[in-house]
């Protein structure tokens, strides 16, 4: 039965796994539960080093932190599976985080604060304000209409000639507020014309699909 676990830990850290030595803050683990729920789901091996080491859980407490995590600082509380497996003489408690259907998840920090959380490759990062607001819209199930306007046309022509755009960059070159850059941004993704990639540095927007000489007109 170990084999499973083997097999998984070959595979490294990566979007939809992380390694937990242990478990000792609630709300540190619920960033990654909040990550995962915000993107595609995932998979926590607790009592495995970074190096994919098999260390074991020390005791059932861990598994009442993951659950203290999911139900008492991550907002909504998020359900969870869980598994226990025997590798080598030792415990490695698995737990399958689902993606949700409506985000964001929260997870409430050492602060009081409740942040919102992405997962990109292997790492755990707060959400962009474009994100909550792109969530926001979805949720509430409004159409989107937009009107092509000089702005909207800076945009995709700058991004017909260039591989992405940032917000900041997006401000100067429209010379508009970064909130109403924000909603025009928001708008287009939703429409599909463009879309978002993330790192820990910095958010950025490219073409969805490549657009030729666009005149505003369909």
């Amino acid at each position: 039965m170990s084999a499973y676990i083997h097999k998984l830990i070959l595979q490294g850290e990566h979007q939809k796994q992380d390694f937990k030595f242990q478990v000792n803050d609630s709300r540190k683990i619920a960033r990654t539960l909040s990550a995962f729920a915000n993107t595609d789901g995932g998979k926590l091996l607790i009592g495995v080093k970074d190096n994919g080491v098999v260390a074991g859980v020390r005791s059932d407490e861990e598994f009442y932190m993951i659950e203290a995590a999911a139900q008492m600082y991550c907002k909504p509380a998020i359900e969870f599976a869980h598994r226990t497996w025997n590798v080598d003489g030792k415990t490695v408690l698995e737990i399958d985080i689902p993606q949700m259907d409506i985000k964001p998840c929260f997870a409430e920090n050492e602060h009081n604060k409740w942040l919102a959380y992405i997962r990109v490759a292997d790492q755990n990062i707060l959400a962009s304000t474009i994100q909550l607001k792109y969530w926001k819209h979805i949720n509430s199930q409004a159409g989107t209409f937009i009107r092509f306007s000089d702005k909207e046309r800076i945009l995709l022509e700058f991004l017909n000639q260039n591989a992405f755009i940032t917000l900041g960059k997006f401000c100067k070159l429209a010379s508009i507020p970064r909130y109403l850059a924000e909603n025009l941004i928001v708008n287009l993704l939703i429409t599909g014309v463009i879309e978002m990639a993330q790192n820990d540095k910095m958010t950025w927007f490219r073409l969805k699909d490549p657009v030729e000489n666009f005149d505003g007109e369909e």
